[in-house]
């Protein structure tokens, strides 16, 4: 059931967007893309998706499912991609990691592997969000004590899970060795300027001129949005966050949620590689299945 109120959410948040704004900001999102800001969306999609695979190979490495970088770079390429089309939102990550778990011969420890390299990713850019906002006077400051408030929750809520868990324990005392939580700090900040990037030149492309040090603040708190696991296929609260931000730094609901859509479909355009990783991944089981002739 969980999934199901997840994906119904997030089509809620995305109906009420709507009945604020209107139609037209989503015909205009898609639109005003060209060939050439799909071709920067998708270069910029390569660094984002190499620094996700360096992460998890960083936590896999920690919790001993090792798993080779090119490897995770296909299988994140893949993951993106499913996320971006099946309600939810991670349903990509969790085919990830069941099926890293099954070919390191620990399906449980695959997927935590997976589960903390994406939750040590929203701390990070929950974290950075924060400093941006601390850092640039921005229109959308005043959702600071919010987005604080939503850490600091989170923190909290990891720490009862970990408490509560001897075999969380473990997990997080490996992953906090010095070898590996550097890297996952830098990896994950390259995943947020990628990403905070990409939505810049969605922004640009859809007419907003706002100057970067008004825009950065309202990319970060849109990917904060984009993050909550209640979508569909993605949509919904990014939409939502994207439209109240814009409105709220004086620049229209409208260029918020265009912007928003623009930023969407760059991003399903980004991981298109992820076709090809699952159908050669489809075509690779289907002939070990068949049975041998002789």
């Amino acid at each position: 059931m969980r999934p199901r109120w997840g994906w119904l959410l997030g089509a809620s948040v995305l109906a009420a967007v709507v009945w604020w704004v209107g139609t037209d900001p989503f015909v205009r999102g898609v639109t005003a893309l060209d060939a050439g800001t799909l071709a920067v969306g998708a270069a910029l999609g390569v660094p984002v998706t190499v620094a996700s695979a360096w992460r998890w190979r960083l936590v896999a490495n920690g919790l001993g499912v090792d798993v080779p970088l090119g490897r995770a770079t296909a299988a994140c390429y893949r993951s993106q991609l499913l996320n971006s089309v099946l309600p939810g939102g991670v349903l990509g990550d969790v085919h990830r990691g069941v099926d890293h778990g099954r070919a390191a011969g620990d399906p449980a420890r695959g997927l935590r592997s997976v589960a903390w390299e994406r939750t040590a990713g929203q701390l990070v850019q929950a974290s950075i969000a924060v400093l941006v906002l601390v850092l640039l006077s921005s229109p959308v400051r005043s959702s600071l004590p919010g987005l604080l408030t939503l850490l600091v929750v989170g923190v909290v809520l990891l720490v009862a899970l970990v408490r509560s868990w001897s075999t969380l324990r473990a997990d997080l005392a490996m992953l906090l060795e010095r070898r590996i939580w550097p890297g996952v700090v830098v990896a994950s900040a390259v995943v947020v300027a990628g990403l905070v990037a990409t939505y810049v030149v969605a922004a640009r492309a859809v007419g907003v001129t706002a100057p970067l040090p008004t825009l950065v603040p309202l990319a970060v708190l849109v990917l904060v949005g984009a993050a909550v696991p209640a979508n569909l296929a993605g949509w919904g609260p990014r939409e939502g966050m994207a439209a109240w931000a814009f409105a709220a730094a004086g620049l229209g609901a409208e260029q918020g949620l265009s912007a928003s859509v623009a930023f969407g479909v760059m991003v399903v355009v980004a991981v298109l590689p992820g076709a090809a990783v699952l159908v050669v991944g489809t075509r690779a089981r289907e002939r070990a299945e068949e049975p041998a002739h002789g």
